[in-house]
């Protein structure tokens, strides 16, 4: 009995460490492309151009961090734009929940398959190529635009919600929420699946309908998993839709399109200003670790459960 023991002891220990073996290049990972670049934060304490080692680059001190101060306008300008956005995104992040409990409640399998694999593949096309389908229907020489023409009921100037500065968070929250929607619904079906199938059989007993089953439920079951969700993307709320507000970005949407991580582009790589733009980077990362880990204290003292 006890070497039997002693071997089934054995056997776990080895299959933990080639558990921890396969979760090394993930860790190799994360830290190449996580940590190793913190080291480029030094460049704002330099006034450093690219080409002049740093040897010999003068020493700045906290001088672009002062700048930060004297850009205040701007910078509150493009706060305003990333939390505006980040916003009317946490509004919509009860949808793929929905989703999921929709796909849940289709009974023809051929066409839940089918409706979960089109509204999936739009998280797969870049951005650019979103950008082509979107100025290919709704410039103001898109296809949209011409149809109208051709039909006769078209006004007398072309409309483009491309260029519409004042509906530019809507448009670009939509487009958000479509490409990822399917994507994000997988979580929650995944969840819906966790769900004890007694509290289902005991809810039929009581003569629950399909709607009163997930009111009481499926979405108390899958409450904590959107909880938890949400309370991760607060922590990077500054870092929404770089990639996709780049794209869209144009003259007359530029105001309203600029979040943090938009101006630290254009700060370094189109102005050539690394130092203020490492520095505005620099504030922006410890404003995330700080709204993380309170995040995580109000989580731990409202449910009791921390989430990191």
């Amino acid at each position: 009995m006890i070497f039997m023991n002693r071997l089934k002891v054995q056997y776990k220990t080895k299959k933990n460490y080639r558990l921890l073996l396969m979760s090394i290049p993930f860790v190799l990972f994360i830290i190449a492309f996580n940590y190793v670049p913190l080291f480029g934060w030094i460049l704002a304490f330099f006034d450093y151009k690219p080409g002049i080692p740093l040897s010999i680059t003068p020493f700045a001190g906290l001088k672009y961090f002062g700048y930060i101060v004297q850009d205040i306008g701007d910078i509150v300008s493009v706060l305003t734009n990333t939390l505006a956005m980040y916003f009317l995104i946490l509004l919509c992040s009860p949808l793929p929940m929905l989703f999921a409990i929709m796909l849940n409640e289709m009974r023809l399998v051929r066409f839940k398959r089918f409706a979960q694999t089109v509204t999936t593949i739009p998280n797969f096309v870049s951005w650019v190529i979103m950008f082509s389908m979107a100025f290919a229907l709704l410039s103001h020489d898109g296809m949209i635009n011409q149809f109208l023409t051709l039909v006769g009921i078209a006004p007398k100037e072309t409309y483009s919600i491309l260029s519409d500065g004042k509906r530019v968070w809507s448009f670009q929250v939509l487009l958000g929420l479509w490409k990822t929607l399917g994507w994000n619904s997988i979580i929650y079906l995944a969840g819906i699946s966790g769900i004890d199938g007694e509290l289902y059989d005991a809810a039929a007993v009581d003569g629950a309908n399909r709607l009163n089953v997930n009111l009481h439920v499926t979405i108390p079951g899958l409450i904590p998993t959107f909880l938890v969700l949400v309370l991760l993307s607060i922590g990077n709320m500054l870092s929404v839709g770089f990639d996709q507000y780049f794209i869209f970005k144009n003259p007359m949407t530029a105001e309203k399109i600029e979040v943090l991580d938009l101006y630290v582009y254009r700060m370094g790589v189109v102005n050539n200003d690394f130092p203020f733009a490492i520095a505005v980077g620099m504030l922006k990362s410890f404003i995330s670790v700080i709204l993380l880990f309170s995040v995580n204290a109000l989580s731990k003292k409202a449910r009791g459960q921390s989430i990191i």
